[in-house]
């Protein structure tokens, strides 16, 4: 049997599961993802943009990842595990003259969720190593306040669609006049704390 034969073969014994994104970012049918027969997808990533889902073209430079917990028939549905911006878009945001802020925080959510955020805020000027730390606090300040007041779903929605950047934005303009401020990368750590608004198999 030719390797061409063989690799046709191979795809006929696929399985293609239609993929959703979770309700908290509109049940929006993912890319499909073929399956062997008489495995399960329960565990597997399917990566796709914001603009995907929000149809913005503003966010196409926003990976989205997001994790199967549950199938039904052909259907598999999935929690939000993680995004991150674009490489491109990233190189972009740091130009000469301006200075970049990051941070790394584990925000844990109202409903138990940990999640490791990265926030970034680039500057217009360049600025010292006070107001740098200034900015910092802020974002330290207001990512776990919005975490400890929020569930996972809500947060994962502020923090995506810019809510929290806005919220932190408008604190640190009193230090010093900023370009951008958002999330450059985020990663879901745990959900067992909520793990009782997901189906038994959901795990990270």
């Amino acid at each position: 049997m030719s390797k061409v034969r063989r690799a046709r073969d191979k795809w006929k014994a696929k399985i293609w599961y239609r993929v959703y994104s979770p309700k908290y970012f509109g049940e929006v049918e993912l890319p499909s993802i073929p399956v062997t027969e008489g495995q399960n997808p329960v565990g597997r990533t399917v990566e796709t943009t914001l603009f995907d889902l929000t149809q913005d073209p503003a966010h196409q430079t926003i990976i989205m990842r997001f994790k199967i917990h549950e199938t039904k028939e052909l259907r598999a549905d999935t929690f939000f595990s993680g995004h991150e911006y674009a490489r491109d878009f990233l190189r972009s945001l740091v130009r000469r003259g301006s200075s970049k802020i990051d941070a790394i925080v584990d925000a844990k959510t109202k409903d138990g969720a940990l999640i490791r955020v990265y926030p970034i805020a680039c500057t217009a000027h360049r600025i010292n190593s006070s107001q740098k730390k200034a900015i910092r606090m802020l974002m330290f300040k207001i990512i776990e306040e919005k975490a400890k007041n929020l569930n996972f779903d809500q947060f994962v929605q502020e923090m995506i669609l810019g809510k929290i950047a806005s919220d932190i934005y408008n604190e640190a303009k009193h230090v010093t006049q900023l370009r951008h401020v958002g999330f450059k990368k985020s990663k879901v750590l745990s959900i067992e704390g909520m793990l009782k608004t997901l189906p038994s198999k959901a795990s990270i």
